[in-house]
Parts: structure tokens; sequence; C-alpha cells
């Protein structure tokens, strides 16, 4: 059964080809500095529509995370159970991703550091995360 995959559109394809590349980017306003993800045409802090694509480093910290232990569509029965977390880059934005290594040390914790690994799901890259 395949999963479920992100549908890029033309604002998005930026993203999506960074990491097909083997790099995570996020937006960053040219007035104001704010850093966001995902992508959207105006900064959500002035609503400016000057921004640019930044690389990210690909370090963060663990914000929050659930771990689900039933599958809500089908394809997910195979995983279970499954994290899906929320991590806050080094460079401010957020994004809601997996940690492929979530038993490691002490498990997942709030403030843990986590680095990037993108992974090959189907035809995509998807930017997950390893504790470190």
């Amino acid at each position: 059964m395949s999963y479920p995959l992100p549908e890029p559109t033309p604002l998005s394809k930026p993203y999506w080809d960074a990491l097909k590349q083997g790099h995570l980017t996020f937006q960053r306003c040219r007035r104001c500095s704010h850093a966001w993800l995902p992508a959207r045409a105006e900064c959500p802090e002035c609503l400016a529509d000057d921004w640019e694509w930044t690389k990210a480093s690909g370090r963060g910290r663990i914000v929050s995370w659930v771990v689900y232990h039933h599958a809500y569509h089908e394809a997910f029965k195979a995983r279970l159970p499954y994290n899906v977390t929320l991590v806050e880059l080094d460079e401010g934005p957020r994004l809601i991703t997996n940690i492929v290594n979530p038993d490691q040390g002490n498990g997942l914790a709030v403030e843990r550091p986590v680095e990037l690994r993108i992974e090959a799901e189907q035809d995509f890259s998807l930017a997950r995360f390893a504790l470190i």
C-alpha cells in the first residue's frame, strides 16, 4: 500500500527540490528577517511578500511529539508505533516531522537536540530527524 504523499505546489516546489538535492530550506523575510515553514506567499509576521529561500543548518530541538499506537490510515499499520514530532530549527522555523531513532538514549524529550536525516519515501525526499 502506498503512503499519502505531499502535493507540491509552485510555491513549495523549491522546498521539495532542495530536499532532493540533500538539504533543507526555509523561507526568510527580507523586510523583517522572520523565518518560517511551511511555504507561504507572504511573511506570517509582517505580511510582506518579499522573501527568499534559505538553507538550514539541519540542526534543531524537539518542541513536542506524540506517539501513535493506532493507525488512522491503513498504510501506516506496518509502522506502528510511530512518532509525529514538532522540531524547531536552530534558525527558528518549526516543522512537523518524525524522529528516526526515538529510542536512542533517554528517548524523546523536550529540548533534545536533533539533526536532519533526509529519507526517500517513494519518489519524495522527506525531512526527518535523528536524536543526537
